[in-house]
């Protein structure tokens, strides 16, 4: 197995992306008897000492996702910390599928947590951005003063999943024709430039840095015996526990997720009497379709839990 390093030199011309680069070096484990380590890079906007709010994004995108959003957030007084996952954006990409697991993607997003910002945040969260940021919640609910999830769940097995699901994942396994771009066009209501396009395509030059984004949907925890179900039923408890501001915003155009992000409003006692939200004309990925709305539900939030 590779480990590639992204070149930065595809990411030159993309456009609204004016955040400085930053870098955590991650222990990215043990593989076929050959320890390896790798770099994730990470927005970090605005004041060190303001309120702080992490961005998750999640399958197949990149951090690239929130340039609508965080010019909104830092106005209203928020430092804003939006990583590229490993796999994905300017992060390294290791380049054997059988490599990538729910657990270390845990990991590594825990390891930058723990370096970057171990201090109390707010999350707003998206995709396989909830998948993780929901179940680090769980596990350590006092990292996290508030929480904002849109088109996401943290499911834990049961073998429910939406028509439109099994068609992704079987699409991301098995299609020659895998165009990041064009993944990202045609799950969002908003017409997307191709400058903004070629953004999304631009981590991905060729097959071997794909193994990322083709392994997340395959990963995700719907039947029983999938790795994963155990962590997330026991994260379950501590997250439907959790007291502090929990708000859901549903793009109503999400055939994947959205019905089951509304769930979450029911099981998490922070959302009792929030005003939870949908979305029209607003797809899957809704940081694209209606970011200002998306913004001021986590600046609304953030008052709610006193922070800001």
């Amino acid at each position: 197995m590779e480990i590639l390093k992204t070149d930065l030199s595809r990411f030159a011309s993309i456009p609204d992306y004016p955040f400085s680069e930053n870098w955590a070096d991650i222990d990215l484990g043990t593989y076929e008897g050959k320890s390896h380590s790798g770099r994730m890079h990470y927005i970090d906007e605005g004041p060190k000492d303001a309120p702080a709010v992490l961005l998750f994004h999640g399958e197949p995108s990149w951090s690239f996702l929130y340039r609508k959003m965080i010019p909104v957030l830092l106005d209203a007084g928020f430092r804003c910390l939006a990583p590229d996952l490993i796999g994905f954006g300017k992060s390294d990409k290791p380049d054997d599928i059988a490599f990538y697991t729910y657990n270390r993607h845990i990991d590594w997003l825990s390891q930058w947590r723990t370096a970057v910002l171990p201090q109390p945040a707010g999350l707003f969260c998206q995709d396989w951005g909830g998948l993780l940021g929901l179940r680090m919640v769980g596990e350590n609910p006092d990292l996290f003063n508030f929480v904002v999830a849109s088109n996401t769940f943290l499911p834990e097995g049961g073998g429910t999943a939406s028509p439109a699901f099994l068609a992704w994942r079987e699409f991301a396994k098995a299609s020659p024709d895998f165009k990041i771009g064009g993944i990202l066009q045609g799950a969002s209501a908003t017409e997307l430039s191709a400058e903004e396009v070629a953004a999304y395509d631009a981590p991905f030059p060729d097959e071997p840095s794909k193994a990322g984004a083709r392994a997340f949907p395959q990963l995700v925890p719907i039947e029983d015996e999938k790795p994963g179900v155990a962590e997330n039923k026991a994260a379950w408890k501590a997250l439907a526990a959790f007291e502090k501001p929990f708000l859901t915003i549903v793009g109503e155009d999400d055939a994947v997720l959205g019905k089951t992000t509304a769930v979450m409003a029911d099981r998490v006692a922070g959302a009792k009497g929030l005003p939870h939200f949908s979305l029209s004309t607003c797809g899957h990925f809704c940081q694209e379709d209606r970011p200002v709305e998306l913004a001021q539900g986590v600046i609304d939030t953030a008052q709610k839990a006193g922070i800001l």
